[in-house]
């Protein structure tokens, strides 16, 4: 039987505020354990929790980046189930009347070796407190309990059931913390929790319309293990299945080392949580007003740039949709184009996506700490089009660049003199290069004159060779053919 994949996200955002959700305390990451914890996270007799602004700031942010309602009024609710990270027994979060309503998320990712892009639908997203966190490990025989994150605002994102594979999600999760870390509403670090995944994965026959059973993977904190935890739960529903079993609504934790999904408690339903609006809190009133504070405050969002590079800088729609797939990776590529000129913007983007890119992936390094600067780059490029160097050299300057961490404007003209880079361009070198290779390789001589065209690249190889990779290529190729043409 051919089986379908079907996957809904629901990702856990923390938001990037000086303080808790409805209290003063700090949001700092590793401060010593329970010393962020104040009466109001724990909810401790006789506290009120009062709602941070910027918390709501950033929600808006999100919604208007997606496309979403904003929502006038909306309800905070208490979520009741008991943990132990969860002393007061409740969580306060929103459920009827979320403060972001619909929206969506375009994305692009290989498919079958083609480059493709796909939209998913948003269901909602909403705010809620964290709860705090179990400690396993630092402890024998017993667990301890860390409640400096009880209270760190979070919002909610939760897709549609949309996705069908898990390279879509993966692609989804990436545009989406691409996304959030473009706002400034999350700093995005998966390693501290600042982004965390739930993915909820079913199987049905191919043609079915009614969804299979799913269960939820919890807690997804790398894009790996994305990707592993669905394939290893898609798997093991289709084999539990196709052996004559039933699949059993349960959320499920991710095991990396065996590779294996594990239940952790059967799948709870809304109405097990008893959900109720909180007592305390008034209704979240979102005025027109607010709303167009925000949004005069918004960067310009990757889908107006992506469209500002095609009709600016008249790149091609896949090249403006790579370069936009970060902030950093897109502030840095303006830089470059505004220090190099428009006329070099596409050769701007091909040393992004090529050499630059697998640089920073091989050396573990984000582009806002690339040690070449985004006016070395450019003056390389400059050098590059005005024939001082040709591609080949640039590549051992631009390794030599990355070596060099400095903050020298002029860097690459000093290298490029100190090394000996400069294209050779006179054309009497260039001859004496050319009637070597013409003597030393008599068979591809023979064979271009025969009618074997692609016999002249073998001497162009040579001769680039025995120029040490610095003869012009252009130059090289049109005194090659007119020799060879004698």
């Amino acid at each position: 039987m051919e089986w379908e994949v079907v996957i809904g996200i629901e990702n856990h955002v923390q938001l990037t505020t000086a303080s808790k959700i409805f209290s003063g305390s700090p949001t700092t990451f590793g401060a010593e354990p329970n010393t962020q914890a104040s009466p109001v996270d724990l909810a401790l007799p006789g506290v009120l929790p009062v709602m941070n602004k910027q918390a709501v700031d950033r929600a808006i942010r999100f919604g208007l980046a997606v496309g979403a309602k904003i929502a006038p009024a909306s309800i905070f609710a208490r979520k009741n189930y008991f943990y132990p990270d969860l002393p007061k027994g409740y969580q306060i979060s929103q459920f009827e009347d979320p403060v972001v309503i619909g929206g969506a998320v375009t994305f692009g990712y290989e498919k079958d070796g083609e480059f493709v892009t796909r939209t998913v639908n948003l269901t909602r997203a909403h705010l809620e407190e964290d709860a705090g966190k179990s400690l396993h490990e630092d402890y024998a025989g017993m667990s301890g309990i860390d409640l400096n994150r009880a209270g760190t605002p979070l919002l909610e994102i939760v897709s549609e059931p949309e996705i069908r594979s898990a390279a879509e999600a993966v692609a989804y999760c990436k545009a989406l913390h691409s996304l959030v870390m473009w706002l400034g509403v999350c700093d995005g670090n998966m390693q501290e929790g600042s982004f965390r995944c739930d993915i909820n994965v079913s199987v049905r026959p191919k043609g079915q319309k009614e969804f299979g059973t799913r269960c939820e993977i919890k807690n997804l904190n790398s894009f790996r293990f994305i990707e592993e935890a669905v394939h290893v739960e898609v798997r093991r529903q289709i084999e539990l299945i196709e052996d004559g079993g039933k699949v059993v609504q349960a959320t499920r934790l991710y095991d990396p080392d065996r590779k294996e999904t594990r239940e952790m408690r059967s799948k709870e339903d809304a109405q097990d949580y008893r959900y109720f609006p909180d007592p305390d809190l008034p209704p979240l009133v979102i005025s027109s007003a607010w709303i167009d504070q925000v949004k005069a405050a918004m960067p310009e969002l990757p889908a107006a740039m992506r469209a500002r590079f095609v009709s600016e800088y008249a790149l091609p729609d896949y090249d403006s949709l790579v370069l936009t797939q970060s902030k950093a990776m897109a502030t840095y590529f303006v830089a470059v184009v505004d220090a190099a000129g428009k006329e070099n913007a596409k050769s701007a983007a091909n040393w992004l996506m090529g050499d630059v890119s697998s640089t920073l992936n091989r050396e573990g390094v984000d582009i806002a700490d690339a040690p070449v600067k985004p006016a070395q780059l450019a003056l390389m490029l400059k050098r590059i089009a005005d024939g001082t160097i040709n591609n080949k050299t640039a590549k051992e300057l631009f390794g030599d660049m990355w070596a060099a961490k400095s903050d020298d404007d002029n860097l690459v003209d000093a290298l490029i003199e100190s090394k000996g880079l400069k294209q050779i361009s006179d054309t009497g070198a260039l001859e004496a290069i050319v009637n070597e290779v013409i003597a030393n390789n008599e068979k591809s001589v023979e064979q271009y004159r025969a009618g074997k065209e692609a016999a002249i690249n073998s001497l162009i190889g040579q001769a680039m060779k025995a120029s040490r990779g610095k003869a012009n290529p252009a130059q090289l190729t049109e005194l090659l053919k007119a020799k060879l043409a004698g």
